[in-house]
């Protein structure tokens, strides 16, 4: 039975609900004689018998008392006693208004015991039942209802029972209180939902305080046994209700808890305020000073350091956390369900709305994603951190995905100081933990398909009732199935409508020289521009080159895409770059070296760089691709292409060279100078051994490491099943390609770029070689002249030798560590490594 309604009466008893004649002037004649026996110092403003008679202590005042009290009718009027007398004798308040009960006889007393609990239970003072003393309704905190005190000389048998029923007036004041000061509208959707619920239930109440009192004025049987009966349900349903508020009151400003405390600290004893005095700890300025403190801790505002007030998710959370845990009372899992279900029907329907539609409604920043509205699509053009996707709408308590611990924790307010729980929307109700990443994503999504200018309407077969909760099956089926719906529209806007694959495979040509015909047309048409600094180069020239070169080179599906590539220049050299990246103890190792590593890198970074150091494309796609390809993908292409684009160039220059020493110089037979012929043989063999490097890095970073690579996407890509996957898994293959092509290890990296560096700048030297060769020739009759440039000969290269010699098994012993170490990929490097050693 409904605990809210009293219980139906038997109905043999029915027939004495009504007053005879003859009783009612027993009990009217009884209250009179009553009246006529008090006290002179009494002074009640209502001293009118039920007959209309004035009494002899108030028949002086009579006179000035309204006529129409004194007639019958109006004294047999059910609200007759509520109607103030309009008298011209000052009102006294509390005790000094109340008559003494010891002389009453005890059936009075019940009778009015009952008259004034009436006018409790609904927060009105009575005459016997007065507010306590220490309440004040401008200082006391209205949410923690009103105190009621009874009056010390009524019965003690009726006291008890008056006892137990007087929390239900401060329980509905306090219910009443809340609901009028959380239908506020800064305090959200979810707040008025609750406080509506909350409002029907005390509707219910105030139903049965009108029953109990019509049972009052209409039935001789009913007592104070009666009505605690009938309101004995209701006094633990409305406790519940309160120790909610009560919760939510003090999570919501915690200085509620920091008055309380503070005033048990005035009721200290004396000996201890002496104690603490002489110490130097009390008195007015230090409580002043700490109250200060603890002020300005809680940042000033009434939810504490964030400021945020108890809304949205947080709600939530404490209606489900309560009933978890009073999960073994009944009624609290009955009275705690409602009111979740209640409170949460807004907090779905926004929910339900972001998931089917991709569009955020959110007023009062009560749900569990963020919207950041100044970060549009356009930020994606120059954006190389791609906060479009991952900070546009993220979640509020800063969690980044499931599989990861990190959060963001730019604008994730603190936490709680009571309770430790994230304020308002950043804290996410309990049955929706697992699967706020799924909502976040499935509204993503669908936005994305939005500002590609196809609206997005709810899908008709994933419809659900309106009449839905958080703790329904149907309803995370509902978020499972527009889950499965937004991936399955966007992958078939990238896959099919946007062209992804074939984008892809256009990188890889261009970015990873898979087919690269045209680098080598192009590095032959702009041989002279490369050769200058990269300031100096012209971009547009180069561009202009670039576009020759690709079309006199173009192929199937590359011509579609052939206008998105494009000549720029970087400001910084790939491996200076590469190492800021990777190199973590950076700032230590200089403080190490001294004075000479600054003042060496000073003087290698006022040398300009070159533009074939310097150059590198670029490429441009268009939103919804951009997601995908974005300028953070990018980079990371730029970073394998700059790294083969040296490779290839180097390669170029050796080749050159050994083209060179296929002339006379380094053919014709000195048989005279043995010394001579050895030097020869020596530039030789170490520009094979350089070539040879070179070369094996190469079939290394493309045959072994970026095919296999892009073969295993590509079976990826042809099963993924969402677009967080889809993103990952190209992400995850260019962080590879990175890893395994030696660019993320500074150790590997170092001794990588040294040995490049030394082959380059050999390269450099292949005139001076030929004409140091030309002039032994010469000079090879003359035997002091010989000698002469023998030397110099002799000690270029062996500076060559020496240099290639050490980087190049630093480099081995590296690649060896880390290939039995950390990183297996490495393993046929050795092998071709060791190739080239034993040449």
């Amino acid at each position: 039975m409904d605990p809210y309604t009293p219980r139906t009466r038997a109905g043999g008893r029915k027939k004495n609900l009504g007053l005879s004649a003859k009783e009612y002037t027993k009990i009217t004649g009884t209250i009179a004689s009553v009246r006529r026996h008090r006290h002179p110092q009494d002074n009640l403003d209502d001293d009118i018998d039920p007959r209309g008679h004035p009494s002899r202590e108030g028949h002086s005042k009579s006179h000035n008392d309204s006529s129409f009290i004194a007639e019958t009718s109006f004294v047999r009027a059910p609200l007759n006693s509520r109607v103030v007398s309009s008298t011209n004798a000052p009102k006294v308040k509390g005790k000094g208004k109340q008559e003494s009960l010891d002389r009453v006889p005890l059936e009075i007393q019940e009778a009015m015991i009952l008259e004034d609990l009436l006018f409790v239970l609904t927060g009105i003072e009575g005459t016997y039942i007065t507010f306590h003393p220490d309440y004040s309704q401008d200082d006391d905190d209205p949410l923690r209802g009103i105190r009621f005190v009874v009056s010390p000389s009524l019965d003690s048998s009726l006291s008890d029972l008056v006892e137990r029923v007087l929390p239900l007036g401060t329980y509905y004041t306090a219910i009443f209180a809340f609901v009028e000061h959380r239908s506020h509208l800064d305090y959200g959707l979810v707040n008025h939902a609750l406080c509506a619920a909350m409002r029907e239930m005390l509707r219910d109440y105030q139903t049965l305080l009108s029953q109990l009192e019509h049972a009052f004025n209409t039935s001789p049987s009913f007592s104070l046994q009666k009505l605690w009966f009938y309101v004995h349900p209701t006094v633990h349903t409305l406790s519940l209700i309160y120790q909610l508020i009560l919760e939510l009151a003090t999570a919501d400003d915690p200085s509620a808890d920091l008055s309380s405390s503070s005033s048990s600290e005035d009721e200290e004893d004396e000996e201890d305020a002496a104690r603490n005095e002489a110490l130097g700890l009390g008195g007015a300025k230090l409580k002043a000073v700490l109250s200060e403190i603890n002020k300005n801790d809680m940042g000033g505002v009434p939810g504490g350091a964030s400021g945020i007030s108890v809304k949205g998710g947080e709600v939530l959370t404490i209606i489900y956390e309560r009933m978890q845990n009073m999960s073994g009372d009944p009624t609290a899992g009955k009275v705690y369900g409602k009111l979740l279900k209640a409170a949460g029907k807004p907090y779905v329907e926004m929910l339900r709305a972001w998931v089917a539609t991709g569009r955020l409604m959110d007023p009062y920043e009560e749900l569990l994603v963020k919207e950041s509205k100044f970060i549009d699509r356009g930020i994606l053009e120059m954006d190389y951190t791609d906060e479009y996707w991952e900070r546009r709408y993220t979640l509020r308590d800063g969690s980044i995905s499931s599989g990861s611990s990190k959060r963001h924790q730019a604008g994730v307010p603190p936490p709680r100081s009571i309770g430790g729980r994230l304020p308002g929307g950043a804290c996410v109700p309990p049955l929706l933990e697992t699967w706020k990443h799924k909502i976040l994503l499935a509204g993503k999504y669908l936005n994305v398909i939005r500002e590609c200018g196809i609206e997005m309407s709810r899908d008709p077969t994933h419809a659900v009732d309106e009449d839905i909760s958080m703790d329904d099956e149907r309803f995370y089926k509902f978020i499972e199935d527009a889950y499965s719906h937004a991936n399955k529209t966007l992958l078939q806007l990238l896959l099919k409508d946007q062209q992804l694959i074939p984008r892809l495979r256009s990188l890889k040509r261009y970015f990873f020289l898979s087919q690269s015909s045209f680098l080598t047309h192009l590095l032959d048409l702009s041989s002279t521009e490369l050769r200058k600094s990269s300031k100096s180069a012209s971009v547009v020239k180069l561009q202009s080159l670039l576009d020759l070169a690709l079309n006199t080179d173009a192929q199937g599906e590359d011509t579609l895409f052939r206008d998105d590539i494009k000549v720029t220049m970087a400001e910084s050299g790939l491996y200076d770059f590469l190492l800021k990246v990777v190199t973590v103890s950076g700032v230590v190792k200089a403080e190490e070296g001294g004075e000479e590593e600054p003042a060496k890198k000073e003087k290698e970074d006022k040398k300009p760089m070159l533009a074939i150091d310097a150059m590198t494309f670029d490429y441009t796609v268009k939103f919804p691709l951009s997601l995908v390809i974005s300028r953070k993908t990018i980079l990371r292409y730029q970073l394998l292409f700059r790294f083969l684009l040296h490779l290839k160039h180097v390669e170029q220059a050796l080749s050159s060279m050994w083209i060179e020493q296929k002339t006379t110089p380094w053919r014709c037979s000195v048989p005279n100078h043995p010394e001579f012929t050895g030097w020869r043989l020596r530039v030789c063999l170490l520009r094979a051994r350089m070539l040879s490097f070179v070369q094996q890095i190469l079939a290394f970073v493309t045959f072994e490491v970026l095919e296999p690579n892009w073969h295993a996407l590509e079976g990826k890509l042809d099963k993924v099943t969402t677009v967080d996957q889809l993103l990952k898994d190209h992400v995850d293959f260019l962080d590879t390609c990175l890893k395994e092509s030696m660019l993320t290890s500074s150790k590997l990296l170092r001794a990588c770029s040294k040995l490049i560096v030394v082959c380059q700048t050999f390269a450099l030297y292949s005139a001076s070689f030929t004409k140091s060769a030309n002039q032994a020739i010469a000079a090879s009759s003359d035997k002091a002249e010989m000698d002469a440039s023998k030397a110099k000969r002799w000690d270029v290269l062996g500076k060559f030798e020496t240099n290639f010699n050490h980087w190049f098994q630093v480099h081995l012993d590296c690649v060896q560590f880390y290939a039995s170490s950390d990183n297996v990929s490495l393993l046929p490097l050795v092998v071709r490594l060791n190739s080239v050693k034993a040449a």
